[in-house]
């Protein structure tokens, strides 16, 4: 992919630098999640595959888990631009194939940016000459300081802001079915609900699911090791069980470190582990979930209704 600045709607995003901004704001977007964002809107409009994507982010030849790591990539990609995987207005989910990025997309030219076809005309040298350098000077100086000074005040809140922001973790769901096949269907379950707490956040939380020991078996688990490694004050974790031919999901919200079950979503006789099961599941568990994190972070659960 060669390096691009891309314009869509509010935001600007440097492909050369991974760098993403709205309405010439930074927004934190990390490395991999950059790339994918990159390559859709290099083919905006085209549907890209999972298989494409992976290769353009890790390569062919590097073993990682792409499954999992390009669902983190999405969510996180879908978080920074507050888009919705249910209503997208940015990137859309084409069930089986990839994804699409739908929103008009304009190619800029660096060395367009260079000047502002507004901005007005520079003086003659003789004028410039004639002008008084001295208040000019003063003036520059005085703005520069006051930038500085209102920078400074953006970084000390967003600091504050993020240091006080609830950290919740997902932990791998359990599959208790007795049949191995039906992993996939919890890995995936759990992926999906990353995926939907991440798009219903709203910047109320951060949402941590790709660190290694979210993913040890449930034997080799200490939720209060995971917790103070992430800095996690909540924790996500749920099973998957069978009763004849129907599942069971349970899906626990805790509270680091007394481990305070806040609660417990709980479904019953679904039809199998099935991909629309799945994204139903992850829907309701979100939906209950993120209204309790928002509040717990001292946000307006209700500005999230429309999320749902």
């Amino acid at each position: 992919m060669n390096p691009a600045r891309f314009r869509f709607g509010l935001f600007l995003f440097d492909s050369a630098t991974g760098e993403l901004r709205r309405e010439n704001a930074p927004i934190r977007l990390q490395s991999q999640p950059a790339q994918v964002l990159g390559c859709l809107l290099a083919r905006a409009g085209q549907v890209i595959s999972r298989q494409e994507l992976c290769e353009a982010v890790w390569g062919s030849e590097t073993f990682v888990d792409f499954e999992r790591g390009l669902n983190f990539c999405i969510a996180q990609v879908r978080s920074a631009l507050g888009d919705d995987s249910n209503t997208p207005r940015f990137v859309r989910t084409i069930p089986r194939r990839g994804y699409q990025f739908i929103a008009p997309v304009e190619q800029i030219d660096p060395l367009e940016q260079l000047a502002d076809p507004s901005d007005p005309p520079a003086p003659p040298l003789s004028a410039a000459r004639r002008s008084p350098a001295k208040p000019i000077v003063l003036l520059s100086a005085a703005c520069l300081l006051l930038g500085v000074a209102f920078g400074t005040a953006l970084w000390l809140r967003f600091t504050k802001q993020t240091a006080q922001m609830p950290i919740v973790a997902i932990v791998r769901f359990d599959n208790e079915t007795g049949d191995p096949a039906a992993t996939r269907f919890s890995d995936t379950l759990t992926d999906d609900v990353l995926e939907r707490l991440v798009a219903q956040s709203q910047g109320h939380y951060s949402v941590i699911g790709n660190a290694r020991i979210l993913r040890l078996p449930r034997e080799q688990r200490d939720l209060a090791s995971i917790s103070s490694s992430l800095r996690a004050g909540y924790l996500v974790l749920g099973q998957v069980q069978r009763t004849g031919s129907q599942t069971r999901i349970l899906a626990h919200l805790i509270r680091m470190p007394d481990q305070t079950h806040l609660w417990v979503t709980r479904m019953d006789g679904l039809p199998g582990e099935t991909a629309d099961v799945e994204t139903s599941a992850a829907q309701t568990i979100a939906a209950e979930f993120s209204p309790r994190l928002v509040k717990a972070a001292g946000g307006d659960a209700s500005s999230l209704a429309a999320t749902r």
